[in-house]
C-alpha cells in the first residue's frame, strides 16, 4: 500500500480546515518511510496542514523538489527552521532535485523581471540537507523515483511565455531543464505525480515508459495544460486512451478548461485533487 495526500494546492476539499494557497506539496507514505514531494509556496500553509493531517516534520524521511519555482520551494525555508526547534532532523536528510535547480529564474510581470525561483542557496541547504542532485532517474525510498531528466520533448511543453533566464547573451526563455516528476510503483502499477509539467505532460509520460515501463494507472498533480490550446488537448485525450485511460487526478495548474475537457473526454476516471486529498494504491 502507498499513500499520497496533497498537502498544498491552490484548492481545498470542501469543509474542511486546510489552507489553500498558489502552489503544491505532496506527501507520499510508503514502506519506507514518508517523501514530500514539494514545499507549496509559503511555510505558513505547508506547516498548518501537515499539522492538520498529524504528521510532525521530524517523521519525514526525504524530500524531493520537482522544479525551482518559488511556488513549489517557498515552504522550504520555514519548514527548515522547525528543524532549529528540533521538529525537523537538522542534518542528513536528503533533498532530491535535478542539478539545475539553483539556476536563477525570473517571470515578466508588468514589463518588469521578478525573481520566481528558489529563494535559499545551494550552500545555505547544503549545511542543512544532504543534497542528492542528478539529471538520473534516482531511487528516493524503495519503489519512489525521480524521473530524472525529461530530455525528449517532441510533444508541446508546458510553457510560460513570462518565464526566463540569464543567457550568454542576455535573456533567454527558461528551458525548465530542472523539471521533474516522481514514479511510484504500486501494486496497481505505475503512479506518475507531477509538480508542474513544464517539460510538458506527454513528454513526461512518454520519459516514463520509456524508463520505468508502459502501464501507468494514474496521474495526479500540477498538468501545466493551463494554455493549452483545443488541438494540444485533443492530443492528450488520444494519447491517454492508447495508454489505457489512466485515472487523472489533477490540480494546480491543470486550468478548468483542460480538466473540462478531460472529463467530459473520460468521465469518472478524472477527479480534482485539492488540498487534504487522500489517493491510496
Amino acid at each position: 500500500m502507498m499513500e499520497i495526500t496533497c498537502v498544498v494546492d491552490d484548492a481545498v476539499c470542501d469543509h474542511s480546515s486546510f489552507w489553500g494557497e498558489h502552489g503544491l506539496a505532496f506527501l507520499i507514505e510508503a514502506k519506507k518511510g514518508r517523501v514530500l514531494f514539494d514545499t507549496g509556496q509559503s511555510g505558513t500553509v505547508l506547516l498548518h496542514n501537515l499539522e492538520l493531517l498529524g504528521v510532525e516534520p521530524k517523521t519525514i524521511n526525504a524530500l524531493a523538489i520537482s522544479h525551482a519555482h518559488y511556488d513549489h520551494t517557498g515552504g522550504l525555508s520555514a519548514l527548515l527552521d522547525c528543524g532549529s526547534a528540533g521538529d525537523l532532523r537538522p542534518t542528513g536528510i536528503p533533498l532530491y532535485a535535478h542539478p539545475d535547480l539553483f539556476r536563477e529564474r525570473f517571470s515578466r510581470r508588468e514589463g518588469a523581471l521578478e525573481s520566481v525561483g528558489l529563494s535559499l542557496t545551494r550552500e545555505e541547504l547544503a549545511q542543512r540537507l544532504t543534497l542528492q542532485l542528478s539529471a538520473e532517474p534516482t531511487e528516493i525510498l524503495s519503489g519512489v523515483w525521480t524521473t530524472g531528466e525529461i530530455t525528449d520533448r517532441s510533444e508541446p511543453e508546458g510553457r510560460s511565455a513570462y518565464h526566463f533566464v540569464r543567457g550568454v547573451e542576455g535573456w533567454k526563455p527558461d528551458p525548465y531543464r530542472d523539471d521533474m516528476a516522481l514514479v511510484l510503483e504500486t501494486d496497481e502499477g505505475l503512479v506518475v505525480l507531477c509538480g508542474c509539467c513544464h517539460a510538458g505532460l506527454l513528454n513526461t509520460l512518454a520519459h516514463v515508459r520509456r524508463t520505468f515501463g508502459p502501464h501507468i494507472t494514474a496521474v495526479a498533480g500540477g498538468t501545466h495544460l493551463l494554455h493549452a490550446d483545443e488541438a494540444h488537448l485533443r492530443r492528450v485525450i488520444e494519447v491517454l486512451r492508447e495508454l489505457g485511460m489512466p485515472r487523472l487526478y489533477l490540480n494546480h495548474c491543470t486550468g478548468l478548461r483542460a480538466y473540462v475537457t478531460l472529463a467530459q473526454a473520460f468521465g469518472e476516471r478524472v477527479a480534482p485533487c485539492p488540498a487534504g486529498t487522500r489517493l491510496s494504491f
